[in-house]
């Protein structure tokens, strides 16, 4: 049996190699000599003590997917744009674990090529949040945005559960993971089914909603609003997402109809809205047959039209 789980574990390891060597020819000469050893799980290197070529474990932390990697907004980047380049010689200095690394603020505050994502909003409704409250400045974009994978779902996606399987996702890489959650916290991680005790259909909710729906407030001027609120003001109302005025009209479904509005024009947009409220998806059947009444009504109406006409011009 455990012969059989080597070998089951060595096909994966294999896999991830083919994909890793499958990508190498996009990568640019100064990342693949990072990714040599960042996108395996081994590395090796010389050992002028001993003289000798050490194979090492990699710290899965420090695992860079380079395939995610490419297909991310940064993908073109080299890993010195935001890195020391003294990280090119192995042993690495100790030391550069201690320089900070830029923030998305730090390369996009102010630069009117990125306007239309108002980093700087963004930075000022952070600001206001429970993580920085907690945190300070030691709370970065990358603790919930992973720099090496990012990409921009929520505006380029169709599709509602695209968007918040990625991004409860990013929510519950540390709220979810114990480790994760006490470095930046200091405290326990808390069971989010206790916590989330009071809201019906969890298991639904969680697939279907987005966390940050209820614990940010909502703000018209751009897309996500980054003021995540302490638990105790956090939305557990069932009313402010499921009515016709509803909050998570203005947040979630702000993306698909942004994107039919460009796309398809206002009328398109009313086409293909799927909600009328939220937690009341239109029925498709029921959505086709109002269509199918709408239009015999109209070809009722010309055809009575036409009647009327031919009578008139006879008599």
């Amino acid at each position: 049996m455990s012969q059989r789980k080597n070998y089951i574990w060595l096909v994966c390891l294999l896999l991830l190699s083919s994909y890793t060597i499958a990508d190498e020819v996009q990568l640019s000469e100064a990342n693949k000599h990072c990714l040599e050893c960042h996108a395996n799980q081994t590395f090796k290197f010389y050992n002028e003590w001993m003289e000798t070529t050490s194979i090492r474990m990699m710290n899965p932390f420090y695992i860079i997917d380079s395939v995610s990697y490419l297909s991310s907004v940064h993908g073109g980047f080299n890993c010195f744009d935001c890195h020391s380049p003294d990280y090119e010689t192995y042993p690495h200095n100790a030391e550069l674990k201690l320089e900070p690394l830029n923030t998305c603020i730090d390369c996009h505050g102010g630069d009117e090529t990125y306007a239309d994502f108002k980093f700087d909003m963004i930075e000022e409704e952070f600001s206001k949040s429970v993580h920085y409250e907690i945190s300070g400045e030691s709370f970065t974009c990358s603790k919930c945005h992973n720099p090496h994978y990012y990409k921009t779902t929520a505006r380029i996606s169709a599709s509602i559960n695209e968007i918040v399987s990625y991004n409860n996702t990013m929510c519950l890489s540390c709220h979810n993971n114990d480790l994760k959650y006490q470095t930046v916290s200091g405290t326990q991680l808390p069971q989010l089914g206790k916590v989330h005790d009071w809201l019906p259909n969890q298991e639904l909710h969680f697939q279907k909603v987005r966390c940050i729906e209820c614990h940010t407030h909502v703000v018209d001027s751009f897309m996500v609003s980054h003021n995540i609120m302490p638990k105790e003001e956090a939305l557990n109302d069932c009313n402010g997402c499921h009515s016709a005025n509803s909050l998570l009209k203005a947040s979630l479904y702000k993306y698909q109809n942004i994107q039919a509005r460009s796309e398809e024009g206002k009328l398109g947009a009313l086409i293909s809205n799927e909600a009328y409220i939220i937690g009341a998806n239109q029925n498709p059947f029921l959505k086709l047959l109002s269509w199918i009444i709408f239009a015999v009504t109209l070809f009722a109406i010309a055809l009575h039209w036409i009647f009327r006409t031919i009578k008139r011009k006879k008599s």
